[in-house]
């Protein structure tokens, strides 16, 4: 079944000029990239983005990072594409994420994780509604 999902390509990945390769990943997937925005997060999109970790200790961390420079937002669509992307995106932790995920290969740390993607069909359309300002 046909479904879309949030991804975001997070500022230390576009940094380090690796959005041809995180999309090259995703449409070997068979995902499709439906729109694409390379684009700065504001605060106030980024609070209520995160929303759900505004008690945590790291929150005002995620905000800061993710507002910290560009980021590349999209929208994929696909077969089961949330479990599909998820599973190509690896663990949270870089040091677990099995060999030949986007976050094995690219990212730095667990905060510098360098992609997002929605973990259910509720979260994909609560972030695609938060995000769709900036298409």
């Amino acid at each position: 079944m046909s479904e879309k999902t949030l991804c975001i390509i997070k500022p230390d990945a576009v940094e380090n000029n690796f959005v041809d390769q995180i999309n090259e990943m995703i449409e070997s997937k068979g995902l499709s990239i439906l729109k694409s925005k390379k684009t700065n997060i504001s605060s106030e999109i980024a609070k209520q983005f995160y929303a759900e970790h505004s008690e945590k200790p790291f929150f005002n961390e995620l905000v800061d990072f993710i507002t910290s420079g560009p980021a590349v937002v999209q929208i994929l669509e696909g077969d089961a594409c949330i479990t599909s992307y998820r599973s190509l995106m690896g663990a949270t932790n870089p040091e677990e994420a099995e060999e030949g995920t986007i976050r094995k290969k690219f990212a730095e740390s667990i905060s510098k994780n360098a992609v997002h993607g929605s973990d259910s069909p509720e979260s994909a359309d609560r972030e695609i509604e938060i995000m769709s300002a900036l298409f």
